[in-house]
């Protein structure tokens, strides 16, 4: 087990090593582009260059310490699960809640510096005290693009690193071997488990940090907006700590639920999912008292309703995790019908699966479009013209959904730690009963893993609205430093600092019958689907090598098959990381230029269409692909617990294959749709003073 381990381990910190060094190139060509804005076109603020590099560090940090964990953990479960199933669960629930604690610490030490050194620095106005918390939350707002653009490498990267090697040892090894999965004799077994680790710790931590960050800082800049216009600084500063109070408690509180999660001996599924539950929803139930306490203490205006925000945010979490669960556990009817499916080949799989998926969209959209409109009317006092009060209901909506992210996130992070440990046990011959309880630990994971997906889905919703509420405060600050002092409207002349946010809609004709706006929101959708389009096909050419190499082992290295000789394993372990490397590139960068781009032709309504297309669009072709994926996968382990034939049935070559196809969806393509719909909203944020400057029309 521990050499298992150790090879695991390698090959992630290798794979790391090599993405930090492209990703700290592109960080180094950002940075001195942003210092020319800040010193040089005086466009951009003088702190951006600073922050943008401490998000992007910090984002890589919260990956790094949560992957040492979980290569540390899984061979720590596996050798638990000789004991119990609870020893099991609980080990590598309390190693993925490293991750999770590590996350949400790391994201309030960065957020809780930044604002300290830029109260100090940013001088008060004589002329407009208010004014100085609006520049302070709009910088902070910057660092998020450092997390964002980090967290999209990790994603992108980690997740054509894990596919690739995952389809190689399932088309090769399962389908045309015959060989069962984790085997030692499948030379792509180590660069499968390796990236479960790249992929779904790495990956999620930096990706579910920049999430957490951005619903906080988005918060606090709509909060330092709303009370703009009236001068009430004392309560303009209640308003911005508020979402980092909240955010801060529910650390503690997700402590509490980490240590109530345990299980019984003899658990299903549906047990061990329970146990589970019954931790994220103590943590839940316990924010939802701690914040109306926090915001009654805090004496913030109308606080009662705006901890009615926050609940709406925790609701929509839960209902979005729930259905999830329903449409991609194997315990229920939609991927038991799925595995049925099988029965008439994989054609019929991948069409059920991709009806699935597509079904699987209504109830979280419903969920967030009923999310939006309860969390506004909430904060604005039900007045719908109280356009500034209820944005920031939806921002801080999205801190509550995020409040307890330290036990969330350690319900994903467990999956990657679950799967790790039934490739160990598998390969160290542990025997069945053991493999009988990392499988069923492995089954729980692949569900905990869809869930927090749906929920990193979810918060990217509610986040990408605060940030497209918070670009317009960007532009009022970036108008300020370059001499203007009213907007012109039809209606006369309004005060810049004094103005809220429909008269910016006013000014730039911010409408859906202007072609600027229609045209910024066609390029939004389809920058969904060239990213995923872009992804697919990168992991389509690494798998396509994998298949290649273990195709040649299995020919060439006489004896693998009958266990008399070792695969090469770390030349799938180079192949994959070598895909990654090259193929990351292309997807993120666009992710990066198409703002900037759009920003330089069509201007401000043009940045404001395509924030929001591609959050409308890459919000539901993000859950369908999750969803599709993972119930293609817990379908396949239906068919490997006994039913439909078992494994080596042509009903389990079926399924392996709908699982194959899902996996980009589900790993790659699906997750990495929620950091493009905030890096666009980030990259529009730091780039506005480009856009205001030299925008075409």
């Amino acid at each position: 087990m521990a050499k298992i381990a150790a090879a695991v381990r390698k090959g992630a910190m290798s794979y790391l090593k090599q993405q930090y060094k492209v990703v700290s190139i592109v960080f180094v060509i950002l940075a001195l582009i942003f210092a020319i804005m800040a010193f040089v076109l005086k466009i951009q603020n003088e702190w951006v260059p600073i922050a943008f590099l401490t998000g992007g560090f910090f984002s890589g940090l919260s990956g790094f310490l949560g992957m040492k964990t979980a290569t540390y953990a899984s061979a720590r479960t596996a050798n638990a699960a000789r004991t119990s199933l609870n020893k099991g669960l609980r080990i590598a629930f309390r190693s993925g809640a490293v991750m999770g604690l590590v996350v949400v610490g790391l994201g309030l030490l960065d957020i809780s510096f930044w604002y300290l050194i830029l109260n100090y620095f940013i001088p008060e106005e004589a002329m407009m005290p208010a004014h100085k918390l609006c520049i302070v939350t709009t910088t902070m707002l910057t660092f998020g693009m450092g997390a964002s653009t980090q967290a999209l490498f990790a994603r992108v990267g980690g997740g054509i690193y894990t596919k690739a090697a995952d389809v190689g040892a399932d088309l090769v090894g399962k389908v045309e071997a015959g060989i069962p999965e984790d085997d030692p004799r499948n030379p792509a077994t180590i660069a499968d488990n390796v990236g479960d680790n790249v992929g779904d710790v790495a990956g999620m931590g930096a990706d579910l940090y920049e999430s957490y960050c951005g619903s906080i800082l988005a918060t606090a800049a709509l909060g330092a907006a709303a009370y703009i216009s009236s001068g009430d600084t004392v309560m303009q500063f209640k308003a911005v700590i508020a979402p980092m109070l909240i955010s801060a408690v529910g650390i503690l509180l997700s402590i509490v639920g980490i240590f109530s999660v345990r299980t019984k001996e003899d658990a299903g599924i549906k047990q061990l999912l329970n146990a589970l539950a019954v931790g994220t929803n103590l943590s839940s139930v316990l924010i939802v008292f701690a914040t109306f306490g926090i915001l009654y203490l805090l004496g913030l205006d109308n606080w009662f309703n705006i901890s009615c925000s926050v609940i709406v945010g925790l609701l929509i979490g839960i209902v979005i995790g729930r259905s999830t669960e329903y449409y991609t556990s194997q315990s229920y009817k939609p991927t038991r019908n799925l595995s049925e499916a099988g029965k008439t080949g994989p054609a019929t799989v991948i069409i059920s699966g991709i009806g699935l998926g597509m079904l699987s969209t209504c109830i979280p959209v419903l969920a967030v479009v009923a999310g939006v409109i309860m969390s506004f009317l909430f904060a604005a006092n039900f007045d719908f013209s109280n356009v500034t009060m209820g944005l920031y209901g939806i921002g801080i909506a999205s801190v509550g959904m995020l409040s307890t992210l330290g036990i969330t996130l350690a319900t994903d992070a467990y999956g990657p730690i679950a799967d790790n440990a039934g490739g160990n046990a598998e390969m160290a011959k542990l025997g069945e009963e053991v493999r009988k309880r990392t499988d069923a630990l492995d089954s729980l994971g692949n569900t905990t893993a869809a869930t927090g997906k749906g929920f990193a889905i979810g918060s990217a919703a509610l986040t990408g609205l605060a940030l497209l509420a918070s670009y317009v405060e960007e532009i009022r600050t970036n108008l300020l430093r370059m001499g203007e002092t009213t907007l012109n409207l039809t209606s006369g002349a309004i005060d810049l600092q004094k103005a809220n946010i429909v008269d910016f809609m006013n000014y730039y004709n911010v409408t859906l019958i202007n072609p600027l706006v229609l045209s910024g929101m066609f390029i939004g959708s389809m920058m969904a689907f060239l990213f995923c389009g872009l992804t697919m096909n990168a992991v389509g050419r690494a798998a396509g090598k994998m298949v290649d190499e273990v195709r040649r082992q299995f020919r060439e290295i006489k004896g693998i098959l009958t266990g008399e000789a070792e695969p090469d394993y770390e030349r799938c372990v180079e192949i994959s990381t070598k895909g990654a490397q090259k193929e990351m590139i292309i997807p993120s960068m666009i992710a990066i230029v198409a703002p900037i781009g759009t920003g330089l032709i069509f201007g401000v309504p043009g940045v404001l269409g395509l924030l929001m297309g591609g959050m409308s669009t890459g919000f539901v072709l993000a859950v369908f692909m999750a969803n599709a994926g993972g119930a293609w996968d817990n379908a396949k382990k239906y068919v490997e617990e006994g039913n439909l034939g078992g494994k080596g049935s042509d009903v389990h070559k079926a399924t392996i294959v709908g699982d194959t196809v899902g996996d980009p969806f589900k790993d790659t393509s699906g997750p990495s749709l929620n950091i493009l719909i905030k890096l666009m909203s980030m990259v529009s944020i730091v780039m506005a003073g480009l856009t205001l400057t030299y925008s075409l029309f």
